[in-house]
């Protein structure tokens, strides 16, 4: 790469200062790449024309310490590090970072270079001490070390992992008993890495009111909220984080989600008459009550099988109504059925897409839908994807609610179950509604309308 003089450097950082070119232009008319342009911009606006010029230095310690504490409290890359504490190179700042990583913070501190001068005289060994002494001292390092070994068990709380930090917290806990020096020793870290610890301990917490507000939206949607959900609303807060960093103070704080298992089949063979698919898989709807899916799933609680029967609207996801029985016989769903038309007006157009679950097929559920002017559809057979919307409601109920909680009866389950279709549909936000619930996107919509 070709040298560029001060002024150089300065005529071009002054014409994008002016506005007579953006820094693509100004970075191919100098013949350099624009990333070293920005760089150039970055180091004039935070020390002037020396932020320009060729440094030739050594850098102390202090210096570097001061450097990655500001990454760290601020969250800048080496690169705006570099460019803030005028470093020429990132690379400097990333090896830094690397060696602090690996070997702790004595690794800032340069290494005498070259063979020992003949002029250093070994060492003379100590004299043997005498053994009282030295009894006594070997009793005092057993008492220590069996001192952290319990320590370190109590603060891991048994999950093996002894990490650097939590060696430091253990010296910390026992500094009152035992010489901080001979804790270090045993514990095996350098000790500018434990007075390091120390240092960051004293410092405020700057995400402090970040995790509170977080562990709120956690627990008020008792834990079924991921990251991504969380980001959301922390930014309808006014807290604006990273997906990243929200993921990491989840961690932190040891806040996870649950995963998802299978549902119940419904499928017995042919039974009836099978509709066709009219749905085709096009899950969207214009407005509301003209697109609804139904299906049934399984719940096993304490000896006992519990059966869901909801339909959903395409429109906004919406539980239009749902029943639960402890069989899955045709009341399961002409009920549902019932309470889903009293949402109807009369001369609705609506299609109702089913798999082709036996309930399904049967003559009378078939009249029913015929009576009210709905079309019905039906996946194909052994295609699970042709309701797809329905699996992936059913996903959620059991991730959100039935792997999720602990209950004590099955009446318990009942009223967890009510209390969370009204949590669904009222207070859980949806990505593709805009981060609104379900209720408060039709409303939202027919507002607009």
């Amino acid at each position: 790469m070709a040298k560029f003089s001060v002024e150089e450097k300065l005529r071009a950082v002054r014409e994008y200062a002016d506005g007579h070119d953006s820094k693509k232009g100004i970075a191919r008319r100098y013949g350099v790449d624009r990333s070293v342009l920005k760089q150039w911009i970055e180091r004039y606006q935070n020390h002037g024309e020396a932020g320009l010029r060729k440094r030739y230095t050594n850098y102390t310690p202090e210096f570097k310490l001061d450097v990655l504490n500001f990454m760290n409290d601020t969250g800048a890359s080496p690169y705006e590090a570099a460019a803030v504490y005028n470093i020429p190179s990132r690379d400097t700042v990333n090896k830094w970072k690397k060696a602090v990583d690996e070997g702790g913070l004595d690794a800032l501190v340069p290494q005498k270079k070259g063979r020992p001068t003949m002029n250093e005289k070994p060492k003379k060994p100590v004299p043997p001490k005498e053994s009282n002494e030295t009894l006594q001292e070997e009793v005092e390092r057993l008492r220590l070390e069996n001192a952290y070994f319990k320590k370190v068990e109590c603060l891991s709380e048994g999950k093996g992992s002894v990490t650097t930090q939590l060696k430091a917290q253990v010296i910390h806990e026992l500094r009152h008993d035992f010489k901080v020096i001979d804790l270090i020793q045993v514990v095996a870290i350098p000790r500018s890495t434990y007075y390091y610890w120390i240092k960051h301990q004293e410092r405020p917490d700057k995400y402090k009111e970040a995790k509170a507000h977080i562990a709120e939206i956690f627990h008020a949607h008792k834990g079924r909220y991921g990251h991504r959900n969380i980001h959301i609303d922390l930014g309808k807060r006014g807290i604006q984080l990273d997906p990243k960093t929200v993921l990491k103070l989840m961690n932190a704080i040891a806040l996870t989600c649950r995963v998802r298992l299978k549902k119940y089949r419904s499928y017995r063979g042919t039974v009836g008459k099978a509709a066709p698919n009219v749905l085709s898989r096009d899950f969207t709807a214009d407005k509301p009550n003209q697109k609804w899916v139904t299906d049934v799933t399984e719940f096993a609680l304490f000896g006992q099988k519990l059966y869901l029967s909801p339909v959903l609207d395409l429109f906004n996801s919406e539980i239009v109504a749902y029943t639960v029985q402890s069989r899955p016989t045709y009341d399961l769903v002409s009920t549902m059925l019932e309470q889903a038309f009293e949402r109807l007006d009369p001369n609705v157009e609506l299609v109702l897409h089913s798999d082709q679950g036996w309930h399904y097929q049967m003559a009378k559920y078939q009249k029913a839908l015929a009576s009210r002017n709905i079309t019905q559809s039906m996946s194909r057979k052994g295609n699970c994807l042709d309701n797809a919307v329905m699996e992936n409601f059913f996903g959620i109920l059991k991730t959100e609610l039935l792997y999720l909680q602990d209950f004590e009866s099955v009446e318990h389950f009942l009223q967890e179950l009510d209390d969370y279709m009204v949590y669904y549909n009222q207070k859980r936000m949806k990505a593709k509604l805009k981060n609104m619930s379900p209720v408060e996107y039709r409303t939202h919509v027919q507002q607009a309308a």
